[in-house]
């Protein structure tokens, strides 16, 4: 089989991508809500999660869960679009996730830098955030990825008319949401972002997910008996 003749079959499926249409921007809502009140630049998040790093370590990790699910998001928004401009569809999908690679780098980089917190010291933790704050890596490349690909994604779903003027400017607003290292995103601009990109996509996964006919019973909860499973393995290294 080529991969011309593949492309009948549809990845990741229909549940895994409405998921990601629901889940992906409500987790990105929730992680930043629960920083509210933190400085939004590094310093005053890693005093947060001396403070409190319990909280700190949860929104950190709502929020990178929720770009990972939007991965799926994309694809199944892409594929609505792509179906009269796929132009628009393959470079506003390669951007965004793109841009969704940088995300997660970025939360890898976030999460040492709370784990210096805990071996050297709030005061020590941030002096050596300060001194390498803007050292090089791959995914600066990405940058622009970050914001644009959302532009891009909103005016091909606009031209294609996959959502409607309203929720394409919804989408557009993501493109405002700060990128970086150690980022509060809790500042005004912010919240617009993640409630325009809630009110793009999940009513349409609320509608993937009911587009068809639900998932067998053992499926189900093999998958949700599988996510605990996953995490305990990869406790143990």
């Amino acid at each position: 089989m080529t991969i011309t003749e593949s492309r009948q079959v549809t990845l990741p499926g229909r549940w895994v991508e409405g998921t990601g249409l629901m889940l992906g921007p409500l987790l990105l809502l929730a992680g930043v809500l629960a920083r509210m009140g933190a400085d939004d630049f590094f310093p005053g998040q890693l005093a947060a999660y001396a403070a409190a790093p319990e909280r700190m370590a949860l929104s950190y990790g709502l929020f990178t869960a929720g770009v990972v699910l939007l991965w799926p998001a994309v694809t199944a928004l892409a594929r609505l679009i792509g179906a009269t401009h796929p132009g628009w569809a393959r470079w506003g999908a390669t951007l965004v996730v793109l841009g969704l690679f940088g995300r997660v780098f970025h939360a890898g980089v976030s999460h040492l830098a709370f784990q210096l917190v805990d071996a050297l010291g709030l005061e020590a933790a941030q002096k050596a955030v300060a001194g390498t704050y803007g050292a090089f890596h791959i995914f600066k490349a990405v940058n622009v990825c970050i914001m644009g690909g959302w532009i891009v994604l909103a005016i091909g779903a606009y031209l294609a008319k996959a959502l409607g003027a309203v929720r394409c400017v919804a989408l557009g607003l993501a493109a405002g949401l700060p990128l970086g290292v150690l980022k509060g995103s809790s500042d005004p601009i912010s919240l617009v972002a993640l409630l325009g990109l809630a009110v793009a996509l999940v009513p349409l996964g609320v509608a993937a997910l009911k587009d068809g006919p639900a998932p067998r019973w053992w499926a189900a909860g093999l998958t949700v008996a599988l996510i605990p499973l996953a995490f305990l393995a990869g406790l143990t290294g």
